[in-house]
């Protein structure tokens, strides 16, 4: 059997292994967003609701994703007719929800590319247009998809593969952009060269990371549109973000 025919091992298991992984990674977020409130029990205020509104996404997207993995593993299961029909909604507007949680890092990161390159308009106005164009094409990708059976969804693959590509370009653009601007900050003082080197090494990671895991979302639902090996992979994705 080729490997692109759905399967349950590339279906259900892809999802469960998926929400597992995605758990671990939230529970990272969770370590995260306790040690940020106390650390920093004085910060600014934006900051604290920023950090507290992307936990509670992160929380509703993991719930999301865990109703719908129970909806195939328990509520449906031994029914394998129930991957011919429309998806669950919970797996549909999971979507949604980690590309809302990717562009709000995005922009914030864009914010910080804006403070470090004194005001660049084109630069700055780039990373917002791409980021904002990729929550709409995952809006559509989610509304569409909810229309459809899954064994349909490969009718929404160059919807999907724009946003996935649009959300890879934006990480891009944003790594390369902190690390020309504050590569430009250097002052020749080994003190602060040496934290403008820790921050570009940051950026670069980061982007690194959250850019290898799209592309290779990317690449697994133009491979094998058909089993949910990408989606497993795409559970984990938002929480990436997150935790930068």
């Amino acid at each position: 059997m080729s490997a692109g025919q759905p399967t349950i091992d590339n279906t259900i298991g892809s999802a469960y292994i998926g929400w597992g992984l995605s758990s671990l990674v939230f529970g990272v977020l969770c370590i995260q967003v306790w040690s940020y409130y106390q650390r920093y029990p004085r910060d600014n205020t934006a900051y604290k609701s920023l950090v507290g509104g992307l936990w509670l996404l992160e929380l509703l997207h993991q719930v999301m994703v865990g109703h719908c993995v129970y909806s195939y593993t328990v509520t449906n299961f031994g029914n394998v007719l129930a991957l011919a029909e429309k998806p669950v909604w919970t797996l549909s507007w999971q979507v949604f929800i980690g590309a809302l949680v990717g562009t709000i890092v995005k922009i914030c990161f864009g914010m910080r590319v804006w403070k470090f390159s004194k005001g660049n308009y084109f630069i700055t106005g780039t990373i917002m247009v791409l980021a904002v164009a990729q929550l709409g094409t995952a809006l559509t990708y989610t509304l569409r998809s909810v229309k459809l059976r899954l064994i349909q969804a490969n009718q929404l693959k160059t919807l999907g593969t724009t946003s996935l590509a649009l959300g890879v370009a934006t990480d891009i653009v944003t790594a390369a952009a902190l690390s020309y601007f504050l590569h430009k900050m250097r002052t020749g003082y080994a003190k602060s060269d040496t934290l403008i080197n820790r921050l570009i090494l940051y950026s670069v990671n980061n982007g690194i990371l959250t850019s290898a895991c799209s592309l290779t979302v990317v690449i697994l639902y133009n491979v094998m549109p058909t089993n949910f090996i990408f989606m497993g992979l795409y559970f984990v994705l938002s929480k990436l973000y997150a935790n930068s």
